[in-house]
């Protein structure tokens, strides 16, 4: 229960409650307290329910909660079994129950929160059997639930694009690249178009490219319809080659077989499978009952924490100890007696223990054969998939074996003369690439010159007269040109190329060279790659399990800090108590007086007489208020009366004073004006 208490108190502490709790604040927590707590936590697994419980009755919280606990399918512990025991230490705030149901939130608070929004929209709501008779209804109900299932769908399509690893800026950087593709591709096919519109009938060779398209496509389509029919025809083949064999196997069972032979083996396998049905099905069938019973009893109990387990494994203990003295004393009690029984039932098990291993062996040693037989099937058709016959086998095997590595060697021959042409032809077209570069380069040239000098198109005049001359020249030569010449002619082309290929021929051997280093270099480099690979992504697992493995002792030593300190705590509040308690008595037994003055009885004692004698004191002086009270209040009456008289007096006097000084003024100002 500690260890509960202390978790609720870490999950409150944190992140969104920060609740700023310790485990004496929250063990002095009242009912109502406790009730909107526990409101609050609901509140952060579904918003609906972040209201404040004095705002609403006790019954509508509690039928809330209970509601909402409900489609979280929280199961009440053991230890409170009547559901109407439950909700009534709900409606109080009693903390047996209210600490376990904050256990059981806090726990999974994430996995709860993904339940309480899908119960939103998959809660099916019931409609009464008579409602679903109107036609409208029913259909609003059945539309009602092809949305439910569509939500389904939709959700798990979220979980799976969630889990799947694609984040949205890895989607954005495709969607990115593929339009820069779509834009490279866009202006290819609009250069190409520009080419093709200079060329002549270029709809028409259009029309022809796309016909030759179609009739590709239409091709594969069949090619692939033939495949799979090959494939289908296949496996019929070795369906029948398999039924013959089964068939063949059959008839050599049945010729080599006797009649003895063939019941024997029949009775050995009816008594091995009557042995496996009455006796060794039924005592693993009741062993998984039992295991799934413990299993299902284990799994209704609330969660149990470390000094549970260690309490029930001192049980444990104890009970194995005091099962094994009963056995030895009945050991030495029948020993005597059943003597010669007792070896033959120790016979009789050693007997049967083997009988169960060798029917597990014999059982392993068949699904072993039909695994093997079932690879042999396997690995058959895979060799009649690549060869299309039976497996060779002896001397067709080694001859088989001979004929693949001679055709290897012909086949490496003909890749490095193919390698060489390849080279070749790469050399050579670069040569043409760059004469064709500089052709464009000169032409360019010659042309801004021809701009410059006001004679544009003049090379292309000339180029022009020059082709038509050279074609009437060549139409000259070739209708005078003999055969001594020509052939003279293919001479010097011939000694032209020789001599190209020859002076061609260091730098290809020397670009061969080159090749090879580069491509055991590449090699070296990718497999160099791939071990840093391998050996960056050991160590990083190894990291992370290391971090984890710090991070759990890290927490573990924390938590067993903050119990060592509680611990302590109390341990040192129980010896202030303890030695209070023994000053307490010493002082109480002690015969001196003063030693007994100093107990803390005696001093409660005295304070109790002290309180005695001041409420003594004070009733009798309550007694003499209450008599003079009445005589008193007059008195006060009087003297209140005697100060209003006093007061009017007063004011009579300032009045009369200040008209005698009016007058004395009037008077002198009258006699002033008599003297002027």
């Amino acid at each position: 229960m500690s260890d509960q208490i202390q978790f609720i108190v870490e999950k409150l502490n944190q992140e969104p409650f920060r609740k700023n709790y310790n485990l004496i604040t929250f063990d002095s927590l009242e009912s109502m307290q406790l009730l909107q707590l526990l409101n609050d936590v609901l509140g952060e697994i579904d918003p609906k329910h972040a209201v404040d419980i004095r705002e609403e009755l006790p019954e509508q919280t509690a039928k809330r909660m209970l509601g909402l606990l409900g489609i979280l399918k929280y199961k009440p512990p053991g230890s409170i079994s009547d559901l109407s025991a439950f909700r009534q230490g709900l409606v109080t705030g009693s903390k047996p129950v209210i600490h376990p149901v904050l256990h059981w939130l806090l726990q999974r608070t994430n996995e709860l929160k993904k339940r309480a929004y899908l119960a939103r929209f998959l809660v099916k709501l019931e409609v009464p059997a008579e409602f679903l008779q109107d036609d409208t209804v029913a259909d609003i109900n059945k539309q009602y639930e092809e949305l439910m299932e569509a939500f389904k769908n939709l959700h798990k399509e979220c979980e799976q694009l969630k889990t799947s690893g694609l984040s949205a800026a890895e989607i954005r950087r495709d969607i990115s690249a593929m339009e820069e593709e779509k834009d490279q591709l866009i202006k290819r096919v609009e250069r190409l178009k520009k080419r093709v519109e200079t060329v002549q009938n270029h709809q028409r060779m259009l029309e022809i490219a796309r016909q030759l398209r179609l009739e590709k496509e239409r091709e594969e389509s069949l090619a692939q319809q033939k495949q799979e029919q090959k494939n289908q025809l296949f496996h019929a083949e070795q369906r029948l080659q398999r039924a013959q064999l089964q068939l063949k196997e059959m008839h050599h069972a049945v010729v080599d077989s006797k009649p003895e032979s063939l019941m024997k083996k029949l009775e050995e396998e009816i008594n091995f499978n009557s042995y496996l049905v009455t006796e060794k099905i039924p005592r693993e069938l009741d062993s998984k009952k039992n295991s799934t019973y413990f299993l299902q009893k284990v799994v209704a109990e609330p969660a149990m924490s470390q000094s549970d387990l260690n309490v029930l494994e001192i049980k444990i203990n104890e009970v194995n100890a005091q099962i094994n003295q009963l056995i030895e004393k009945r050991m030495m009690k029948y020993e005597p007696i059943d003597s010669k029984f007792s070896m033959y039932r120790q016979q009789a098990s050693i007997i049967s223990r083997k009988k169960e291993a060798k029917a597990e062996e014999l059982q392993a040693a068949k699904e072993e054969m039909s695994s093997t037989e079932r690879q042999m099937l396997q690995k058959t058709n895979q060799a009649h998939e690549l060869e299309g016959s039976e497996v060779l086998k002896g001397d067709e095997l080694k001859h088989y074996v001979n004929k693949l590595r001679s055709k290897n060697t012909f086949y490496k021959k003909k890749r490095l003369e193919i390698a060489e042409i390849t080279a070749e032809y790469g050399v050579l077209q670069r040569t043409e690439e760059l004469l064709k570069q500089r052709h464009e380069a000169i032409q360019q040239q010659l042309q801004a010159i021809e701009d410059k000098k006001g004679i544009s198109g003049y090379s292309y005049t000339q180029e022009e007269l020059e082709r038509v001359s050279a074609v009437k020249s060549e139409m000259d030569e070739m209708k005078g040109r003999t055969l001594d010449n020509m052939s003279e002619m293919v001479k010097k082309l011939n000694t032209m190329v020789a001599e190209k290929k020859a002076s061609l021929a260091p730098v290809i051997k020397e670009l061969r060279q080159l090749r090879q280093k580069c491509q055991e270099l590449t090699q070296e480099c990718d497999e160099k790659k791939i071990q840093y690979d391998s050996c960056a992504a050991g160590l990083e697992s190894n990291r992370s399990t290391l971090e984890q493995e710090v991070k759990g002792l890290l927490e573990e030593c924390v938590q067993e800090e903050s119990n060592y300190r509680y611990i302590n705590c109390m341990k040192r509040n129980l010896e202030i108590q303890l030695q209070r308690a023994k000053e307490e008595v010493k002082a109480y037994v002690s015969p001196d007086p003063q030693e007994r003055r100093k107990a803390i009885r005696e001093q409660y004692t005295r304070m109790i007489l002290e309180q005695e004698n001041l409420g003594k004191k004070l009733r009798e002086k309550q007694k003499v208020v209450r008599e003079s009270h009445g005589p008193n209040m007059k008195q006060i009456k009087m003297w209140q009366d005697f100060e209003r008289l006093m007061e009017c007096k007063r004011e009579c006097f300032l009045k009369q004073q200040n008209q005698t000084a009016i007058g004395q003024v009037i008077q002198e100002g009258g006699k002033d004006r008599l003297v002027l």
